[in-house]
């Protein structure tokens, strides 16, 4: 697969340059904050007016995406430009990129972007993926599908948190499944036996220096993450081979950013690759309080074109999810958490998103707890869930 290049250079940008970002949502909040601890400004694009990142950045674009005079003065003040979210426009990211470094590449947004290409490009890296067919049509769906049953029926372009997904065990539940989601293009994949879901954020720079953080162990809720463990509770040298696999990807893809690369561990097959994301991930963001760098700091150093930072992680960690549903109460009224309990306990940090309105599954913001042992971190978030009425994950 041939990849376009931008004909532009990464250079190292000064202390008051401005940093380009797609994207309002939280993941941009916290870039916003990391960019502006190393001293730079953030200029947001960004549609919606009230959005997270643009209530801290230095200044934000009320426009469109796909607005050229929007992206015009993106490339005129910013002297490169990242994405926070991975569905932005990848026809922006070309138009950019014939002015300015932009990071990710609108090649590799574009393979993530694309469940059937990114399953291509990941089993080309050598890595493994879960048996899969595609299905772009009620012709596809026949007897020879029927050793992917039972199995998930998945969108081939934007789905994410469970969004775009359908169990299926028949070819019957195949058919109704393909019509709700309105015969768009789809992929089969065979529904395994997980023994695990864990994750690695890598970092990589323009000159192709590539690390990894530590193996981040996933828990669900209703198809959105809820709980990330730090380190993941596997053998060390399934976390070695997890952590090689996720270079192996982005030095394939050329990738220059923070990606991550999700895997399940499957009982018979080991790791297997879920899928990729190229952005920081919500199972990353126990790096900012248990890490010397974090993926949103390593994000901004390498749009920047500075040194990538350590990515040690100085304390075992549990991230807990803050979704939409615990500002309601059983019958539905509007609350307000009790955060004041949650923060008498030392070994909790807050972060919440600056969103005007709960949804229920909307992220409003996440728990970090760091201790000095794993097991203590655990007990932590117990408690933590049990204040907030927060229930078992899947």
């Amino acid at each position: 697969m041939n990849q376009a290049k931008s004909s532009v250079e990464f250079k190292t940008a000064l202390p008051n340059q401005w940093l380009g970002l797609l994207g309002g949502g939280q993941l941009g909040r916290m870039f916003c904050m990391a960019a502006q601890s190393l001293g730079y400004k953030v200029l947001v694009l960004d549609p919606a007016s009230n959005s997270p990142a643009g209530s801290v950045a230095d200044g934000q674009l009320l426009a469109d995406y796909l607005d050229d005079a929007a992206l015009a003065e993106l490339a005129e003040r910013c002297v490169g430009v990242t994405t926070e979210f991975e569905n932005v426009p990848a026809l922006a990211l070309d138009t950019l990129a014939n002015r300015i470094p932009v990071s990710p590449s609108a090649f590799s947004v574009g393979v993530a972007q694309h469940r059937l290409e990114e399953k291509s490009y990941v089993s080309g890296c050598g890595v493994p993926v879960a048996p899969h067919a595609p299905v772009r049509s009620t012709a596809d769906i026949s007897e020879a599908l029927l050793p992917l049953l039972p199995g998930i029926l998945k969108t081939a372009r934007l789905g994410y948190d469970g969004k775009g997904q359908v169990r299926v065990s028949t070819l019957d539940d195949l058919r109704k499944a393909f019509a709700d989601l309105n015969e768009v293009e789809c992929v089969l994949e065979k529904r395994l036996t997980l023994l695990r879901e864990v994750s690695v954020i890598v970092a990589r720079d323009h000159k192709g220096e590539c690390i990894t953080f530590p193996v981040a162990e996933n828990h669900h809720r209703k198809g959105i993450l809820a709980t990330t463990i730090v380190p993941a509770r596997i053998e060390d040298v399934m976390a070695a081979q997890a952590r090689a696999s996720a270079i192996s990807i982005a030095g394939a893809l050329d990738y220059v950013g923070v990606l991550c690369v999700e895997f399940f561990v499957v009982e018979g097959m080991g790791l297997v690759v879920n899928e990729i994301a190229p952005r920081p991930h919500n199972s990353g963001h126990y790096t900012i309080d248990a890490c010397v760098t974090s993926q949103f700091e390593q994000q901004a150093r390498i749009l920047a074109g500075l040194p990538l930072g350590d990515t040690r992680q100085h304390s075992p960690s549990v991230m807990v999810n803050l979704l939409g549903e615990l500002w309601f109460d059983e019958q539905g009224n509007e609350r307000e958490p009790d955060w004041s309990a949650v923060l008498a306990l030392p070994q909790v940090k807050l972060h919440l998103y600056g969103k005007e309105q709960a949804r229920v599954g909307r992220k409003m913001g996440h728990i970090t707890i760091v201790a000095p042992a794993l097991e203590q971190a655990l007990a932590v978030a117990d408690q933590v869930r049990s204040i907030l009425g927060i229930g078992d994950d899947d």
